[in-house]
């Protein structure tokens, strides 16, 4: 006799599972931050991963105090540049743009990403009403061409906002920061936690079983085993959504919350592997590691964030007594 209670094989989570519109991943909210005004938000590239030995900073873990190998993945992250201040008002609809200010020092390889306004907004930047202001954030760059395992030369363009306690202190600092380069240690410190925000590897046009991962039908099945066995009921008379059908599997925007940053290099020939990691090469700009993994391949843009969901105290630097450089190439 057929069992009467049967559910949904198959996870209905992240639906619809649809190509994300651009590689540059984007934040739908951002935490509030008080004290001094600072970067909440900075970007890097995806590296690769490693192993490496810790004395196990995890209080509740059964292995409190002693080491312990972990699975590390490394970000290089090269200085990034802020070349515009933009403010925004809030409106019924949600966030508006209130007026924004470019900087005069643009990159020639800004020329094929962007077309900047030619009219000058200092003077309304200035004269700007706070009342009217409800968020701060500025506008900055990546730089890939002092990367040597990514082959591009395009910046990637992404908002970043300025947290704080007084809204004339972030505006200020956010004024400062107008066409300087900003380092990934103005935004985060060793042992703290983030948000990791990215696009993930894209698998093309696959099957209902490995996109949805329900059960195979058995083998005395007609046709096909691994397909749905029903496409849903008589009535309604349509294909609901519900059903697990073929479709694009990966390429997807992913968030992963509370990553922990265990250490900050300058150097990169202290993380890099020999023979360097897969699909990437050296690293020879500011590197940073993070605890366990993260979405996307190797190149990635990876967007960070300052965590939005974590409750739990910080633990300062987290002492890392051995990371392995031996090789990835499989040799």
């Amino acid at each position: 006799m057929a069992d009467k209670h049967h559910p949904h094989r198959g996870s209905r989570g992240y639906s619809p599972r649809k190509r994300a519109k651009s590689h540059i991943a984007r934040f739908g909210t951002w935490p509030d931050s008080e004290g001094e005004p600072k970067l909440q938000g900075f970007a890097g590239y995806k590296a690769g991963m490693t192993h490496a030995f810790i004395r196990d900073y995890r209080k509740e873990s059964t292995t409190t105090g002693q080491e312990v190998a972990i699975p590390v993945t490394i970000l290089e992250v090269p200085p990034m540049k802020v070349i515009a201040v933009r403010l925004y008002r809030l409106t019924p609809y949600g966030l508006e743009t209130l007026t924004e200010h470019w900087t005069t020092k643009l990159d020639k390889e800004l020329e094929r990403r962007i077309v900047p306004a030619t009219h000058d907004r200092k003077a309304k930047l200035e004269s700007v009403d706070l009342k009217d202001v409800e968020d701060v954030r500025v506008i900055a760059m990546t730089q890939p061409t002092l990367l040597t395992g990514l082959p591009k030369k395009v910046p990637d363009l992404m908002e970043l906002r300025v947290g704080g306690t007084e809204l004339q202190k972030r505006l200020d600092y956010a004024k400062s920061l107008l066409g300087k380069e900003v380092k990934v240690t103005d935004f985060v410190k060793e042992g703290e936690m983030i948000d990791v925000i990215a696009v993930t590897k894209g698998k093309g046009f696959q099957g209902s079983v490995k996109r949805w991962g329900h059960k195979l039908l058995m083998h005395k099945d007609s046709k096909h085993r691994r397909k749905v066995g029903a496409m849903g009921p008589w009535h309604p008379n349509q294909t609901m959504s519900t059903v697990p059908l073929t479709g694009q599997v990966g390429y997807h925007q992913r968030t992963e919350y509370n990553k922990r940053v265990l250490r900050i290099g300058e150097d990169g020939k202290e993380i890099t592997p020999a023979g360097g990691f897969v699909r990437y090469g050296d690293v020879r700009n500011p590197w940073v590691m993070l605890h366990g993994t993260i979405p996307g391949p190797s190149k990635r843009l990876i967007r960070l964030r300052e965590p939005v969901r974590f409750h739990g105290e910080a633990v300062g630097a987290v002492e890392v007594t051995y990371t392995s450089t031996a090789s990835k190439q499989g040799a």
